[in-house]
């Protein structure tokens, strides 16, 4: 549920940012998500304690330092790199840190694990495989160490956001996600306002924006609760398919061509998932 609320959320994001500047639709629904989780909250009882919160609040500036590096890499770089390597360092890292926590899936748990990783980085291609040398307004999109530390530096951020949510206990209902989201706008906006982005969107991208708020609040909080009953490492992972979800869309509501390496990262999504479910 977690991948998909995340995936919809990254379409329909993508939709609006061909619109307007992406930073400008973030400056919409992160306060959005803000009213969303404030009045539904009640509603999961918990309670609030200074730990919970401080991961919430953790997780939601690791989350907005990431978009930003992100979207600053995809200003920069190619997607055709940036994306994939991106999404391996979101899946990877917290694995890693699980396991170095004492984390011992199965042996059919890692092998899932280690389909998801290839699933990622296959499904998050750009296709065709040639945009790797896209050229955009004239200037050719180049991996420079900028783009590079800025994309390695958005892979760790996201990461590091789920590795916060995981350690936020189950006694504190959605009060959590409610700091998380504060922290995130808090970020998203301070970066709009420094670089003079600070302008709200109109009309039907406002209306994507709201979209985009639910879905942030649905994929934030199914995560959350996932992260109360499983493994960090084996919860991650499931959760950074979410391209799969936003590649799938595309293909069906935008008619867009999917290569061949997106559709056997597909499959092995879908393998995975079902492997370390069984596990």
């Amino acid at each position: 549920m977690a991948a998909v609320g995340y995936g919809v959320s990254d379409f329909v994001g993508g939709i609006a940012s061909r619109r307007v500047a992406a930073l400008r639709v973030v400056i919409v629904s992160y306060p959005m998500s803000i009213v969303i989780v404030a009045v539904i909250a009640p509603f999961f009882g918990g309670s609030l304690t200074v730990e919970s919160i401080a991961w919430g609040l953790a997780s939601g500036v690791a989350g907005g330092l990431a978009v930003w590096w992100f979207y600053l890499a995809l200003a920069s770089g190619p997607m055709a790199v940036v994306s994939p390597l991106t999404a391996v360092l979101v899946a990877g890292i917290p694995v890693v840190v699980g396991i170095g926590m004492g984390e011992r899936p199965g042996i059919l748990a890692f092998v899932g694990i280690a389909l998801a990783l290839v699933a990622v980085v296959l499904v998050s291609k750009e296709s065709p495989d040639e945009t790797t040398g896209e050229v955009a307004g004239g200037r050719e999109m180049r991996f420079t160490r900028t783009v590079a530390w800025l994309t390695v530096g958005s892979g760790v951020a996201f990461g590091f956001a789920f590795i916060f949510l995981h350690e936020i206990g189950s006694d504190g209902g959605l009060w959590p996600l409610l700091a998380s989201r504060i922290s995130a706008t808090a970020v998203v906006w301070a970066v709009a306002l420094a670089t003079s982005q600070f302008s709200p969107p109109h009309g039907e991208v406002l209306k994507l924006a709201m979209y985009i708020s639910v879905l942030d609040v649905v994929g934030n909080a199914a995560l959350l609760y996932a992260f109360h009953g499983s493994l960090l490492s084996l919860v991650s992972v499931i959760g950074s398919l979410y391209p799969a979800a936003t590649v799938l869309l595309a293909m069906v509501m935008l008619g867009e061509r999917v290569g061949r390496l997106q559709q056997v990262g597909m499959v092995l999504a879908l393998a995975a998932v079902g492997m370390i479910a069984a596990a």
